[in-house]
């Protein structure tokens, strides 16, 4: 195994798990500025008031794009497996 197929390897996984976390993190990003806004117009400064709807909105998140999440992990996994027969024989 050559260092580029580590690099390769490497930099796909990386951008496997920043696509399986995008829909969530912007989700969480989204919804938190909206009840930041909303507590810096009506100065409410409660705390459960952005984690509970921010809980409740990447839960939805979860649902919503859970499926898509698990086939891309799944495709991940199977073309890695793909790739063991070359990556063993130095090709």
């Amino acid at each position: 195994m050559n260092p580029e197929a580590v690099l390769d390897i490497g930099m796909e996984g990386v951008m496997l798990a920043a696509k399986l976390a995008a829909p969530l993190l912007i989700t969480a990003l989204v919804v938190g500025f909206a009840i930041s806004l909303l507590q810096s117009i009506t100065q409410i400064q409660e705390v459960t008031l952005s984690f509970v709807p921010k809980a409740v909105a990447v839960a939805i998140a979860l649902v919503v794009c859970g499926h898509w999440m698990i086939a891309e992990a799944v495709t991940f996994t199977h073309t890695m497996f793909d790739r063991i027969p070359h990556l063993l024989s130095g090709g």
